[in-house]
């Protein structure tokens, strides 16, 4: 991890999930640390290694996200994740080789638009799947599908958020040209909704260079005990199954990995972190909302634009 202290992510990591939005002396004081040592420790790794989200419930914005594999030649691999990175929609494209060759891809589609998805798709590839997905456990009533609602100030606002919470208010009033308690009403009024579900600590998946990605038609929870040292993703697809992903380093063995994780899925691809691939997609997060959502405010634009 090019000299990164596990336990010092660690610890940035617990301290940043329990406040989120404090400050650095309040974060020292509450828990009885040394400020100094605590700011070289945030100095070092924030931004860089990790930031402080929002998690926003799409849900509720009338999106849904779905994971897709695209078979790609080799030759072409990057060429292909520059032209799907210019869409806002398409949330992270990397290196993937395994049952589908090519490209691993995350992406969100407006609830009326999922008819469109092979005809987006197909822009880059004649050989594709794709699932959707929701978060694991899957709730056992989902609420409603919502719409977009907000006027487009708030797909900028939600951007900044996204990419750093922790950005101060009076930088994001000056992005916005709003007064610092029109940007408070507006973070609140997102809460209210919903939308706004918290603020948490993500580490950076780059910080590894490997991700196994698998799909299970049942899921054997054995998985989270064994792999307990592993990052590990689920996701649930409906009707369909479940979306393992186990993060890892390429200084492991690849194929001890494959045989390990293959034990739990059906269909197996290693994932590639590189970091051409990371500008692409941190280019693409920055604005993604505010280039998905009409000027207007009115809705959404069409996945077929990009």
């Amino acid at each position: 991890m090019g000299g990164v202290k596990a336990d010092e992510i660690e610890l940035l990591v617990e301290l940043l999930g329990k406040y989120p939005l404090e400050s650095l002396r309040k974060i020292a004081s509450a828990e009885g640390l040394d400020y100094y040592r605590l700011k070289r420790i945030y100095d070092r790794y924030y931004g860089k290694y990790l930031v402080v989200s929002a998690i926003y419930n799409i849900r509720l914005l009338g999106l849904k996200s779905f994971v897709g594999f695209l078979s790609v030649p080799a030759d072409r691999i990057l060429e292909v994740a520059v032209r799907m990175t210019k869409n806002p929609f398409i949330g992270y494209v990397n290196p993937a080789f395994g049952f589908k060759n090519g490209l691993s891809i995350i992406f969100y589609v407006p609830k009326n638009q999922v008819k469109d998805i092979d005809e987006m798709l197909s822009k880059y590839s004649d050989d594709f799947e794709y699932y959707e997905v929701w978060a694991y456990p899957p709730p056992k009533k989902p609420k409603r599908w919502g719409d977009w609602e907000l006027s487009y100030d708030y797909a900028v606002l939600m951007d900044i958020l996204k990419w750093d919470a922790r950005t101060p208010i009076k930088r994001i009033a000056e992005r916005l040209g709003k007064t610092r308690p029109t940007v408070r009403y507006m973070i609140n009024r997102l809460r209210e909704k919903g939308i706004l579900a918290g603020f948490y600590p993500l580490v950076d998946m780059n910080i590894h260079d490997r991700g196994v990605i698998g799909i299970a038609s049942e899921l054997n929870e054995e998985v989270l005990e064994r792999f307990k040292d592993y990052e590990i993703s689920i996701g649930y697809l409906p009707g369909r199954g479940y979306f393992l992903e186990w993060f890892f380093s390429s200084k492991e063995d690849i194929g001890e990995k494959v045989l390990e994780f293959s034990a739990y899925v059906e269909k197996i691809l290693i994932e590639y972190f590189e970091q051409s691939f990371k500008e692409l997609n941190d280019n693409n997060k920055k604005t993604a909302m505010q280039r998905m959502v009409k000027k207007d405010g009115s809705g959404y634009r069409s996945i077929l634009e990009f």
